[in-house]
């Protein structure tokens, strides 16, 4: 039998991702209209639906025709190093979902489906009893995958390696242990320094003009409507179904300014993330994402080091006076800045500042711990949650939709992904200030509405690589050290200090 030439087996392999590719991406589709437009009453077979896709690829990329291709490929030694990294990661995730098998990944499609509606309707109900029974399932199927996956240490860890590779309890538990006394004592500071006066922030404003001025902000930071476009949803999120079609959601309130804004200028992160990935890698892991604190922290870092700092908002403060006359006319641009800028303990994460926030995201990572190993039951959530939000931010958790139905994840089955947002936070303070040391003029660019030579800093340094390096490679190549939260501090002491003058 002649052997087949190189470039032929690797053409094989990419056709053969990318149709996989192709079926996933339309279960995203079918997701996204789940968020988005789908009726009530198409809940049922939309599940069976998502289901069927999900077994489809499943069995397809864990199949003896995708394991031979891949094995034939590793060893080949005249692959370029782009195919090589992409070969050596299929090879990764097919060795991982091999290990779970058909009918549980349809079994877990099905529950994650039922979980989503009821997850609406219990907080609709505001009760989380509602709930309570669809959690349980997601635990146990959950505890299930960790022990097909397998770990050395604990269950979590498994968990946690789905969102960001080489994460673990081992890992998380130091960072947060030196994090968590320094963001006390710089709440302390901040809550003895004086009220911060934002009620302008709640007032009326028309959900209109705030659709209309995010629209603005997502096309003046380079998000391309000619591949994407925004809508709304229960809870904002963004989604791709290639890197030439992606789709951001918000929210609106209109007695609730923040709320939009800063979901648009969040996912606009995100988004431009999967808009950079390389059109040529799709279907393949040079395709996606580095890992999930990565992608977080392009969202973090536009959302906060640009999106509430004071030089962008001096560009972007006369026009949002102008659309908003009445709750804003009178309203100094110092005082609208300390204002989106308060520190206060709050009960939503989503809303809450950039110090308090990480309280939030160590009660859930907490919580959900203890949930994969055992000692925590799901009925005692609720108890569990009010307990350390008194413990940690000294308020009082009122009911259950500000408490533990307030976040989508675990209707998706996403437990392990809650550490990557503070991981993304500090990802997005290193990469920030190593661009500030790189382009002198962004101060100035922010000021003057100007964010070309940002994006493109970010293009070129993170989202043309996808997965080639790993969260620490990747930080290394560009910051030339390994992640420090000693810069997410250094910034909120900085910012802080001058805004509460401590």
């Amino acid at each position: 039998m002649n052997r087949i030439d190189t470039h032929d087996l690797y053409m094989a392999y990419k056709r053969r991702m990318q149709k996989i590719a192709d079926i996933r991406y339309a279960s995203a589709i079918l997701q996204w209209d789940q968020e988005t437009y789908m009726p009530v009453k198409g809940a049922s077979f939309r599940g069976q639906q998502l289901a069927t896709l999900s077994e489809l690829s499943h069995e397809m990329f864990t199949s003896d025709d995708t394991n031979s291709l891949l094995v034939e490929l590793l060893g080949r030694q005249d692959l370029s190093e782009p195919q090589k990294r992409n070969v050596e990661l299929s090879f990764e995730d097919y060795t991982k979902q091999k290990r779970l098998p058909v009918e549980f990944v349809r079994k877990m499609v099905g529950v994650v489906n039922k979980s989503f509606h009821s997850w609406i309707e219990a907080r609709k109900e505001n009760k989380f009893s509602r709930f309570q029974d669809d959690v349980s399932k997601l635990v146990e199927l959950k505890k299930q995958e960790a022990n097909y996956h397998g770990y050395k240490l604990h269950p979590y860890d498994a968990l946690l390696n789905d969102y960001e590779k080489g994460a673990s309890v081992a890992m998380i538990d130091p960072v947060f242990e030196q994090l968590i006394p320094q963001l006390d004592d710089i709440l302390r500071r901040i809550l003895s320094s004086g009220e911060i006066e934002n009620s302008f922030l709640y007032n009326n404003y028309p959900k209109d003009e705030q659709w209309n001025f995010g629209m603005r902000l997502l096309r003046e930071m380079h998000f391309d409507f000619e591949k994407g476009r925004q809508d709304l949803s229960e809870h904002p999120f963004t989604t791709s179904f290639s890197s030439q079609d992606v789709r951001v959601t918000t929210r609106m309130d209109d007695k609730d300014f923040a709320n939009m804004t800063w979901s648009c200028i969040h996912e606009l992160g995100h988004a431009l993330y999967e808009q950079g990935l390389p059109v040529e890698q799709y279907g393949l892991p040079l395709g996606e994402a580095c890992s999930y604190s990565v992608h977080e922290s392009q969202s973090r870092l536009w959302e906060n080091q640009v999106g509430r700092s004071l030089n962008f908002w001096q560009y972007y403060y006369p026009i949002l006076q102008n659309k908003f006359p009445a709750p804003l006319g009178g309203i100094s641009l110092e005082k609208f800045y300390r204002g989106i800028n308060k520190v206060q303990p709050s009960l939503v994460r989503t809303e809450a500042d950039e110090v308090t926030y990480h309280f939030h995201i160590y009660i859930r990572y907490q919580l959900e711990k203890r949930l994969i190993e055992g000692s925590l039951n799901v009925k005692d959530i609720p108890a569990f949650w009010s307990d350390h939000y008194k413990q940690h931010l000294g308020i009082n958790v009122p009911d259950d939709i500000h408490g533990a139905l307030q976040d989508v994840h675990w209707s998706h089955g996403s437990f392990g992904y809650f550490p990557t947002y503070s991981l993304g936070s500090f990802y997005a303070a290193q990469f920030f200030r190593k661009a500030q040391e790189t382009l002198p003029s962004l101060e100035e660019d922010t000021k003057n509405g100007k964010f070309g030579l940002l994006f493109g800093w970010l293009r070129n340094n993170i989202h043309q690589y996808g997965r080639f390096y790993t969260s620490e490679e990747l930080c290394i190549r560009v910051c030339g050290e390994s992640i420090n939260i000693q810069y997410f501090i250094q910034y909120l002491l900085g910012k802080y200090g001058k805004i509460y003058e401590f």
